[in-house]
């Protein structure tokens, strides 16, 4: 693996997971940006070979392990260099959105008459809400809003994209990515400013992304 500035490292924590279908997301988002060879690279180098043409089955078991998802973080800095790895977790994760909706849509309400009538403020809002939701009802992660009339704060409390790294910078690329793209799809097109502005790899208690609710121009 390139050298980079982040760190795996075993501290003998609990084991926590996402569900089988929600690697499977993770994966297939990856592949469209990256093609299929791409996706292998990162997987033979971050030695996830079980992986490789044996994405997970898509069910609700919570058998794909926060250290997986890490790696596939930590592998595309590997494989493409810290600038560019950042840029393609972004990407991963703003492709990732149709395969959530396409997988959790129901749960996700998002496409319901109700939501699609509301105005566009509550809507971002909700939006939000019900992915911080999903993940807290199906997976170990952990996600807690806080918001005032500008900006809601995504706080990460539990978090498998940095899970048991070190970084200097805040590296929960592919999180930023997905947000950005639901506030896309939700606004019908606009663009909203998503920063990472503290990170458990970083030393801090969560990962703190802040949603800044004005639409850019």
């Amino acid at each position: 693996m390139n050298n980079t500035n982040d760190l795996l490292i075993d501290n003998g924590k609990q084991q926590f997971s996402y569900p089988n279908s929600m690697g499977r997301v993770i994966l297939l988002a990856m592949e469209e940006i990256l093609g299929h060879n791409g996706v292998n690279i990162v997987l033979n180098l971050v030695n996830l070979p079980e992986y490789i043409n044996n994405y997970p089955s898509n069910d609700q078991d919570l058998n794909f392990p926060f250290e997986h998802i890490s790696h596939l973080q930590v592998g595309l800095d590997g494989a493409y260099g810290s600038q560019a790895g950042r840029g393609l977790a972004v990407r991963v994760g703003r492709a990732s959105l149709k395969y959530f909706m396409r997988e959790f849509g129901p749960q996700l309400g998002m496409a319901d008459l109700t939501f699609r009538l509301l105005p566009l403020k509550a809507k971002l809002k909700h939006g939000i809400e019900a992915f911080a939701a999903l993940f807290n009802n199906l997976t170990d992660q952990r996600v807690r809003l806080d918001r005032d009339e500008k900006y809601i704060y995504w706080n990460i409390e539990r978090c498998p994209l940095c899970w048991e790294r070190q970084s200097k910078v805040p590296c929960c690329h592919l999180a930023v990515g997905l947000l950005q793209e639901t506030l896309n799809w939700v606004s019908g097109g606009k663009y909203y400013e998503v920063e990472e502005k503290k990170c458990i790899s970083c030393g801090e208690s969560a990962c703190t992304i802040i949603i800044n609710l004005t639409p850019i121009g």
